[in-house]
Order: C-alpha cells, then sequence, then structure tokens
C-alpha cells in the first residue's frame, strides 16, 4: 500500500561548519560512481560544502527512515531546504 509522508522542519544550526562537514563525508561515501559524473569528488564536495542549504537538505535522507524493516522501501523522495521566516 503506497503511503505519502509529509515533514516540516525548522532546523536552527549553530555550527555550519560542522553541518557542512558530514554532508561531505556522507557524500564521499555515497556510491557514486565518478567516471560517471560531471564532476569529481574534489569538486562536488566544494561545492556542497559552500551551500549550508544543499548540505542540510543532503543530510535529510527519507531512506533511512524505515532502515531494516523488511517490506518497506522508499521511492521518490524530494528533499529541499529554504530560509525559515
Amino acid at each position: 500500500m503506497p503511503v505519502q509522508v509529509h515533514c516540516r522542519l525548522t532546523v536552527t544550526i549553530e555550527d555550519a561548519g560542522a553541518v557542512a562537514a558530514l554532508a561531505v563525508q556522507r557524500l564521499g561515501e555515497a556510491a557514486i560512481d565518478w567516471a560517471e559524473e560531471e564532476d569529481d569528488l574534489a569538486t562536488a564536495s566544494g561545492q556542497l560544502g559552500d551551500d549550508l542549504l544543499a548540505c542540510v537538505a543532503s543530510l535529510a535522507d527519507p531512506a533511512r527512515m524505515f532502515d531494516g524493516i523488511p517490506g518497506v522501501s522508499v521511492e521518490g523522495g524530494h528533499i529541499w531546504a529554504e530560509r525559515a521566516r
């Protein structure tokens, strides 16, 4: 049975560098075939690390929400981040 999950979070970030470092670390750990990509890991890491909103969005991983539960798969998620008003 397909179910849509909607979630809105307000995240307060006190150490943007720590957020960027974790996002860049996870990018390096991701199963990406860099030979098939336009950029290399170093270029992509630099671009990601310079964009806090992209870092936050990259750390929001809907697939982890049900990690380890048999018979549940997560597909087609769209995650973005924007400055709070």
